[in-house]
């Protein structure tokens, strides 16, 4: 005696629907794009410190102001920076295996301003140490790393550079806080009431 498990359809039953006669899914309704001034209005309420990125193009240091700077995780120690491609720094830190992150004292609002532009020499006037791998770091800094470049995410308009911190170091400077367009002393911030 046979015994046998399963269905079989029965030869009278209809075909399974090809692709071309399944029933058409409606579309989801496009989301309507957020407006640019309540986008920014958004972000002028996040307060970030101010990082130059810093690489090596040959023998030439070259670096960019960046507030898009976040730790990711202390163990594994990574961080990310996101980095306009049109920055004339984004081609050397792309080819790059490291890259150098200081994030800038209280005092150090003129070499923010040096490395908002677009000067051919940003370093021309200013004092910076090589890290153990080369990447420029800037002195008097309220902290600086480097990190070997680990991964790199391609956005519409930037890349965003994940890094694992192979050499970090932190003074007693206060850090320089960058809100809503301007910028303030981070040693004079008051403590929010518990």
């Amino acid at each position: 005696m046979t015994t046998r498990t399963g269905t079989r359809a029965p030869d009278h039953a209809p075909a399974a629907a090809t692709a071309a006669e399944a029933p058409e899914t409606p579309e989801a309704p496009e989301t309507p794009e957020v407006p640019e001034d309540q986008v920014k209005g958004l972000h002028r309420k996040f307060v970030t410190g101010v990082t130059i990125v810093t690489t090596m193009d040959g023998d030439r240091p070259r670096g960019l102001a960046v507030n898009a700077f976040s730790s990711i995780s202390l163990s594994p120690p990574l961080v990310m920076v996101c980095v306009q491609r049109t920055s004339s720094t984004y081609e050397p830190l792309f080819r790059s295996r490291h890259m150098g992150i200081s994030i800038l004292a209280a005092d150090q609002l003129p070499v923010a301003s040096v490395f908002a532009t677009k000067s051919s020499d940003k370093f021309a006037e200013l004092r910076w140490t090589p890290a153990a791998h080369g990447s420029p770091l800037i002195d008097h800094s309220s902290a600086t790393l480097e990190a070997r470049i680990e991964e790199r995410l391609q956005t519409t308009t930037h890349t965003i550079f994940v890094g694992r911190v192979v050499e970090a170091a932190h003074s007693d400077r206060p850090p320089l806080i960058y809100s809503a367009g301007g910028f303030y002393d981070g040693g004079r911030l008051d403590q929010a009431a518990s």
